[in-house]
């Protein structure tokens, strides 16, 4: 029962450390993982993932970020 009970708890940590935008937002394009230039327009950011990310994922918030799933692709890529 204990080993089940650990099972789970960690089940569970690894679901509120995945990210709703790293799994569900597609391929990761090099536009997203670059910071902007200085005088280059800002990365748009999902709006829907983000929220998703607060109210269920919020630990997995820093994974997207981090990932850069969190911002919309770039047209260009």
């Amino acid at each position: 029962m204990k080993k089940m009970k650990r099972v789970i708890a960690v089940g569970f940590i690894a679901i509120m450390l995945s990210s709703c935008a790293t799994i569900l937002g597609g391929k990761v394009t090099p536009s997203q993982k670059r910071k902007p230039a200085p005088g280059e327009q800002q990365r748009q950011v999902r709006v829907v993932a983000l929220i998703a990310d607060i109210l269920l994922f919020a630990p997995g918030l820093i994974v997207d970020f981090a990932t850069g799933a969190i911002y919309k692709p770039a047209n260009n890529d």
